[in-house]
């Protein structure tokens, strides 16, 4: 590709961030974050100075707050949203899991130029939908640096509940985006602090013997992977929040309190437990779903899961990243001064076989198709009445496609690593059903591998990376089915703008409108293709996106 069009295309996606040095009028402090509610919005995109780690530092911030303001608005409604840029670089904002004109949807080069500096642009459509959703900035690595803010969309029915509150998580770095972006260029496992020693490989030679130890070593070593590659960045350069820093949440022992859990992060996957209290899950993505009591949730980037909690006395709301990097806690109860034991945390768990895609091998002794251990499902495997037409799409074999999944398999009830050893109820996809949805057989189907390149950060759909890709067509009005298949080791929650999608499992359907697909797994979700206009499909992991992001034309 020419240096035109990758420097359009790195710009508007996020392939290169840039992050010039604010004007010394204008900058704001940091304000906490507050509720706004109504019909009519004026949000301010600007420069504002911050402390999260213990040192100001710029963010570009919504109303001077991080997070943004948390906009209340009610189905039916007509909403106008004036959003001014402060800054000296374009700037946008995008209503994550909203149903709306594609124009309205908020991402620079697809549905409209983007917001210029000092520019106002003026958002207006009709909420069609209610529960707890997000917004934030598609422009560069803004959203990384504190463009992102919580949506809640009331109705006249709500649960009987005591106290109702937004737990927005998120993952904050003093370093600039691009230099993180950089960093990981250059060396993908650069904060990665869990790397392998010799003591691990003895450890393996005491357990397997020294020839399986030494085949398990150059399987990894062939696929050019490593097993303690959890996340791409950790806390090694995060810190981890929960609001605006917030410490406490107030209720009272006995009362039901309703937790509306954002994952806001750029790429930190949340392993979320309240100590001593089970949560009753009534909602994921905004969409309510069959009530389910569960100990432990794991929030996928971009994912919002609402709880409700019977508080029996004070305690903790706890968070800490997948990989085992870090934390972040907030007290739960009457008394904020309360003395609250911290839980031990769960035990660093490196990727196994099945994180490889294979599904027919054993793993610590046990066969993976055990779903204690997250091996291959059988149980919530797709039933399908007849073929489903496919509509085959490029591929490319090549540098953007390093590993392939030998056998990849439909792992929905698998908690995923870190928490397959937990001796407790946590929530899977095989948990949730979303009652009265239609589930019309599909009529045709496409395939995506999710693709990569760990040595060189490098990422991609089917071996193609967005800036080589030519637009996904969807067809007005029919049901597509799309099979995602995880070719490499991370997770990637695919998001897809303006309309739902409905995952398979087994015989019932989630509604969401973002899916976790776990490393060297393969989903199915099915889409009514009920939104006309330019749309995209991409997964929410932020460094990832600049390449494994596709445009999305829905034709007649």
């Amino acid at each position: 590709m020419d240096r035109r069009k990758f420097l359009q295309t790195s710009a508007a996606f996020g392939l290169i961030a840039v992050l010039p040095a604010a004007a010394k009028e204008g900058i704001g402090e940091q304000k906490p974050t507050t509720a706004l509610s109504g019909t009519e919005f004026d949000l301010h995109i600007k420069k504002t100075w911050v402390n999260i780690s213990g040192k100001p530092v710029l963010a570009n911030t919504v109303n001077d707050m991080l997070p943004a303001p948390t906009l209340h608005w009610k189905k039916g409604d007509v909403v106008t949203l004036r959003v001014t840029n402060h800054l000296d670089e374009p700037a946008s904002l995008h209503w994550h899991g909203i149903i709306l004109p594609y124009t309205m949807d908020g991402v620079p080069g697809v549905s409209y130029p983007g917001i210029m500096p000092g520019e106002t642009f003026v958002y207006r459509f009709k909420v069609q939908q209610t529960g707890t959703y997000w917004y934030h900035s598609h422009t560069g690595f803004q959203e990384q640096t504190g463009l992102h803010g919580a949506l809640v969309i009331e109705d006249d029915i709500t649960p009987d509940v005591d106290r109702d509150y937004v737990v927005a998580l998120y993952d904050w770095s003093d370093e600039d985006p691009d230099t993180i972006y950089r960093h990981l260029k250059v060396q993908s496992d650069y904060y990665n602090y869990h790397k392998r020693t010799i003591f691990d490989f003895a450890a393996e030679v005491r357990r397997y013997g020294l020839v399986e130890a030494l085949k398990r070593r150059a399987m990894w070593n062939k696929m050019r992977m490593d097993d303690r590659d959890i996340a791409d960045v950790t806390g090694a350069t995060y810190t981890y929040c929960i609001n605006d820093l917030q410490k406490h949440f107030y209720a009272k022992p006995g009362e039901k309190v309703r937790l509306r859990f954002i994952n806001q992060s750029a790429m930190t996957h949340f392993d979320v437990r309240i100590p001593g209290h089970k949560m009753r899950v009534i909602a994921a993505d905004g969409v309510a779903v069959k009530p389910v009591e569960v100990d432990d949730i794991r929030i996928a980037v971009a994912e919002s899961y609402d709880v409700i909690v019977e508080l029996k006395g004070d305690t903790l709301i706890y968070a800490e990243d997948m990989g085992r990097s870090g934390k972040v806690y907030a007290k739960l109860g009457s008394n904020a001064a309360a003395k609250v034991t911290l839980p031990e945390p769960y035990p660093y768990e490196p990727l196994t076989m099945v994180d490889m895609g294979m599904g027919n091998m054993k793993m610590h002794g046990m066969k993976m198709d055990a779903m204690k251990c997250g091996g291959a499902m059988h149980t919530m495997k797709p039933a399908l009445a007849k073929p489903i037409p496919k509509t085959p799409l490029p591929k490319k074999e090549g540098i953007a496609w390093t590993m392939h999944a030998m056998n990849p398999q439909y792992r929905l009830d698998d908690p995923g690593v870190g928490l397959r050893s937990v001796k407790r109820k946590v929530l899977t996809y095989a948990d949730l059903e979303t009652p009265g949805i239609e589930n019309r057989y599909p009529d045709r189907e496409i395939v995506m591998h999710l693709t990569g390149n760990m040595e060189r950060y490098i990422w991609a759909i089917n071996g193609i990376p967005y800036y080589e890709s030519e637009p996904l067509e969807f067809r007005y009005g029919e049901r597509l089915r799309v099979t995602f298949i995880n070719d490499t080791m991370m997770n990637h929650p695919m998001h897809l703008h303006g309309m739902w999608s409905d995952l398979e499992v087994g015989d019932k359907i989630v509604r969401k409108h973002t899916i976790n697909v776990q490393p060297g797994s393969k989903v199915s979700l099915r889409i009514d293709v009920d939104a006309t206009g330019k749309w995209v499909y991409h997964c929410h992991l932020l460094y990832h996106m600049g390449g494994m992001f596709r445009e999305v034309k829905v034709i007649s």
